[in-house]
């Protein structure tokens, strides 16, 4: 009898969990770590997804560890971070934020950053930082306030959410979608399937 594989996803979001059930893989606890994701001075987006992924994943692997009860889990972190060339934009809580974000999006590129940390039941830590190029149609002024008026900006890198509304924005997209959803799942199964997690265990039918 194959024993129930574990893997504790370290986050609270809504949309990498769904992602993980698209492809079958249902986690046993979902463990979101709270911790002070302010950039550091010049900080690259790239290492700021890869630092805080690995972070979130480090901090969860500490509060497990001593646990018998977890302490056979696989731990799956990540970030993800939008920006336009250098400059970081915020994950917006504030209608000032997302309007900014949006106004600045409006009729140009920006790279989609997401770090995916992998620890493994023995300690083992992968990573991996994807990156996605998306560019935006020119947004009208109604086109800003109705997504405003929306919701969906709310606490979204950027200030939009790609599988919402925001999705009639992209006029065009190179390289992952799933990770400007939140988690690139091509990465993410590489690394688990890397690591010893049989990623097809929950495809039986029924």
């Amino acid at each position: 009898m194959e024993l129930r594989q574990k893997l504790i996803l370290a986050s609270g979001s809504p949309r990498r969990l769904d992602l993980l059930k698209q492809v079958g893989i249902e986690p046993v606890r979902l463990m979101p770590m709270d911790l002070d994701e302010t950039p550091k001075k010049s900080e690259h987006p790239r290492s700021l997804a890869r630092r805080l992924s690995t972070d979130k994943a480090k901090a969860a692997y500490g509060e497990i560890r001593r646990d018998p009860v977890w302490n056979d889990s696989y731990i799956v972190a990540a970030d993800t971070v939008v920006a336009v060339g250098r400059r970081i934009l915020p994950k917006a809580e504030y209608l000032e934020e997302a309007s900014s974000s949006l106004h600045l999006l409006s009729g140009r590129s920006h790279w989609v950053f997401t770090g995916v940390c992998l620890i493994t039941p023995g300690g083992t830590v992968r990573q991996k930082i994807v990156e996605t190029k998306v560019r935006f149609k020119r947004l009208s002024g109604l086109d800003i306030e109705s997504y405003l008026a929306s919701g969906q900006w709310r606490g979204k890198a950027g200030g939009y959410a790609v599988q919402g509304i925001a999705g009639c924005f992209v006029q065009k997209l190179v390289g992952s979608y799933t990770n400007v959803v939140g988690l690139p799942l091509f990465e993410t199964l590489q690394l688990l399937s890397g690591e010893g997690f049989t990623v097809q265990s929950g495809w039986t039918e029924g």
